[in-house]
């Protein structure tokens, strides 16, 4: 019966969704192609993926975030059917599984150290999860230090576990982050859009300044340039991007740069 009260996914890309909303598939002739494959990995053609925001629930998808429905199709070597996620403006963390973050160490329990990811508990990370870390050669971190990551595990039942090693045991520029620099904290929603792939604001911005730049999935960034006035010149327009039309922007960095 709640198939009926559904409204078909492909009319509600773009639009606001809210949690209890039912979506339903686009119907295949085979038996497969309904069937989500619920991961961030490569699935078999004919197969959906079912991104954050969204819950299988019987012949469709079921809303579990208020936000705007996405869609982007797939590529070579993905899903055929696409990705569907939700948008979301939400301002607290919540760890994925291969999300790249920005921890601060609070503690060190043994072997293990304790890392604030801004979640609603801290994620643990090994000495060894360094690149070319062994029991004699130890990394020295200490507590307060900022360390870039990703999730090895991350879920409801278990502690979230970081490490700044890929699966072929490089850094490719994970780990400790350098003293300097300034860190502060955006909306997830920002974060999303200064990685998104040939962003606007940070080629803008890379015009501007030369500047070290570290993007976290939790809403954390991480800025470095020449002077600490370049620096946090930097800070106030990724903050102010946040409110800003592309027209604004362009003229604020406009202004910065004929001084």
């Amino acid at each position: 019966m709640a198939e009926e009260f559904g409204v078909a996914v492909e009319a509600c890309v773009g639009q606001v969704v809210l949690p209890g909303d039912l979506l339903l598939l686009p119907a295949h002739p085979d038996e497969d192609g309904e069937r989500l494959r619920l991961g961030t990995g490569t699935a078999p053609r004919g197969r959906l993926l079912c991104g954050p925001g969204l819950r299988r629930c019987g012949a469709g998808l079921l809303v579990t975030k208020c936000g705007l429905l996405r869609h982007r199709q797939a590529g070579s070597g993905a899903a055929a059917g696409g990705v569907y996620w939700v948008d979301s403006q939400q301002k607290r963390y919540v760890p994925v599984k291969g999300d790249h973050v920005i921890g601060i160490v609070t503690a060190k329990a043994g072997d293990v150290f304790k890392l604030d990811v801004g979640g609603s508990e801290q994620a643990s990370l090994s000495y060894l999860a360094f690149e070319g870390a062994t029991k004699r050669n130890r990394p020295n971190v200490q507590v307060g230090d900022l360390i870039y990551g990703q999730f090895l595990v991350a879920n409801k039942d278990m502690e979230p576990e970081m490490v700044c090693i890929d699966s072929s045991g490089r850094s490719t520029g994970m780990g400790i982050i350098g003293q300097d620099g300034f860190l502060f904290k955006v909306s997830l929603g920002l974060i999303r859009k200064l990685l998104a792939p040939k962003c606007e604001i940070i080629q803008e911005l890379s015009q501007l300044y030369p500047f070290e730049l570290v993007l976290g999935m939790n809403g954390r960034i991480w800025v470095k340039a020449k002077t600490v006035q370049q620096t946090l010149i930097i800070v106030n327009i990724l903050e102010a991007c946040e409110y800003m039309t592309a027209e604004q922007r362009k003229q604020a960095l406009a202004k910065l740069s004929g001084n």
